[in-house]
């Protein structure tokens, strides 16, 4: 019965149900008969033995709840029955002990990136649009509009086609409710890319820049410098309407600061300074359009694994999330630590209960009380807007088996693997040293990724359960299955499956070494992530009110 039941760490107290599991059934595992005392759905757990009220719950060796009353042995765990709960976490000296994996099959492999005057090396190579306040938003899409369909970039042609059909068909007094879809001849193919080196133009649009707190308007300026600064951007055109907050001569400061010798091409317009709305686009487009061909000179080279910048994000978790997808995202993790590239993990909100083994794995200590007081403080902002981190876990993750914020942070740490933390960084600081970082951010799918995006991840490793069609303008986001059922209900967003894990047919090391294959194609773009070819450029800048 054991592959219809786990026990992930010797300490727990409850079981989790690889499967559907009906009331009364009798399981054996570990020499022990459980009668289940209700239906235990897949991904959810149930109790080993009789708890009673106040009892610590253990689940990944740590606590991550307590019992609100009575509840039998076999009986299943609810957010009525368990009330989340973390131990308290303290500063210790670094006392780690890491075993590397082994990396022989990796040794000496290359990815195929592009390489700036810097040394920095890009997995894509992508022209960037800034707004510095969302009063050119507008003009931005006027933009994107106009250069995606004319240089091969738009994903919406097949849906432009599409509402031809449909115009045509109502035309001629067709039944609109009746016309099967598979009939209408959509084209499926993208038009051919003009600039064959250039994977992408990408827009900023954001809401900010004005109208908020000074603070709010720096902070974005940092945010928005990093994105410039970004291996993975060939060049950049700024836009400015000239009375925001985030002044245009800041933005360029802040590039400047960031990066001294900063070399890209950079394009700026004044929206008050021109003459006119339609000169300003048109001027914009021109300029714009000679610096794709001079980026588009610049071709994709072999170069060692230790360039990667790998950021590992969870969203859409599921109780299989730290079973399956972000323990093998751990181990992939660890394989890229151990060739010298860096890894990024964040949403400190999805970090409860595992602070201190993180802070134990921390080598500088000067790190490890930087990383105290980040979630302190954090924590306490949450709860002085009346939340707080044990509120993090959405309707969805519930219903899927994440009970508390502890069970959910728990399983969503395993993505870090287990190397030692080099560097905490707060939000927008750039990771510079090889190994694993804990980067600021929230759990928030997209504020996290555009986070981590900032810290310099080249490549995110997405981890969901229930899916999430979340990607990032400049950094290929690659999404990581929990579950065979949600692989082949959402295909055309994952791009990873590790159900496999479940099924017992693969290790979570086999799988961690698959995922590093597949990253090794996306970074030299033999594979396009499915987020890439759809477009899915999501990006919500943090402006560090609550946000879990």
């Amino acid at each position: 019965m054991a592959n219809r039941i786990l026990k992930i760490n010797p300490k727990d107290n409850v079981l989790v149900a690889l499967q559907d599991l009906a009331k009364g059934e009798e399981l054996l595992y570990d020499g022990q008969v459980y009668i289940l005392q209700d239906n235990i759905p897949a991904k959810h757990k149930f109790f080993m033995k009789d708890m009673q009220a106040g009892d610590e719950i253990i689940m990944y060796g740590v606590l991550v709840g307590k019992a609100q009353y009575t509840i039998p042995k076999g009986g299943l765990m609810t957010t009525d029955n368990t009330k989340h709960a973390a131990d308290p976490y303290v500063f210790r000296p670094y006392n780690h002990h890491w075993e590397a994996p082994d990396i022989s099959r990796f040794a000496g492999r290359t990815f195929n990136g592009y390489v700036r005057r810097d040394g920095r090396v890009g997995t894509a190579n992508h022209w960037l649009f800034i707004p510095t306040v969302f009063c050119e938003n507008r003009n931005l899409d006027v933009i994107k509009e106009a250069l995606y369909h004319e240089l091969g970039y738009s994903v919406t042609d097949k849906y432009r086609a599409f509402t031809h059909e449909l115009l045509a068909a109502y035309q001629e007094g067709k039944s609109l409710n009746t016309l099967s879809l598979d009939a209408l001849s959509v084209p499926t193919h993208r038009k051919e890319r003009v600039f064959q080196n250039v994977d992408g133009i990408k827009f900023l649009n954001h809401q900010g820049g004005c109208g908020g707190i000074r603070q709010d308007a720096e902070v974005l300026g940092k945010l928005l410098a990093a994105y410039a600064d970004h291996p993975n951007v060939g060049g950049v055109t700024i836009l400015s309407l000239g009375c925001q907050n985030l002044q245009l001569q800041d933005l360029l400061d802040e590039i400047k600061s960031r990066n001294p010798q900063f070399d890209k091409p950079l394009f700026v317009f004044e929206q008050q300074q021109s003459k006119s709305e339609e000169l300003l686009i048109k001027e914009a487009i021109q300029k714009t359009f000679i610096g794709l061909t001079e980026i588009n000179t610049l071709g994709r080279t072999p170069v060692p694994l230790s360039k990667l910048t790998l950021g590992v994000k969870c969203g859409g978790s599921d109780g299989f999330s730290g079973i399956s997808a972000n323990p093998a995202v751990g181990y992939t993790s660890d394989l890229l630590v151990a060739l010298g590239g860096k890894v990024l993990l964040a949403e400190f909100p999805e970090l409860c209960g595992a602070e201190q083994n993180l802070i134990d794995r921390t080598v500088d200590p000067d790190a490890a009380h930087k990383f105290i007081h980040l979630m302190q403080s954090y924590s306490q902002a949450a709860e002085d807007a009346g939340s707080g981190f044990h509120m993090n876990p959405s309707p969805g993750n519930i219903r899927d088996g994440l009970i508390t914020d502890a069970i959910k942070s728990s399983g969503a740490a395993k993505k870090g693997g287990n190397s030692p933390v080099v560097d905490v960084l707060d939000y927008t600081e750039e990771a510079t040293k090889p190994g694993l970082n804990l980067v600021c951010t929230p759990g928030n799918d997209v504020e996290a990724t555009t986070g981590k995006t900032a810290a310099g991840a080249t490549l995110i490793l997405f981890t969901t359960g229930l899916g999430t069609p979340t990607g990032n303008p400049i950094c290929p986001v690659i999404k990581v299955a929990t579950n065979n059922a949600l692989t082949r209900r959402m295909s055309d967003i994952i791009d990873i499956n590790t159900g496999p894990i479940i099924d017992g047919a693969k290790t979570i090391e086999q799988m961690g070494e698959d995922i590093l294959e597949y990253c090794i194609k996306a970074a030299s773009g033999e594979i396009i992530p499915k987020a890439v070819q759809l477009n899915q450029d999501d990006f919500i800048p943090w402006k560090r009110g609550v946000s879990l």
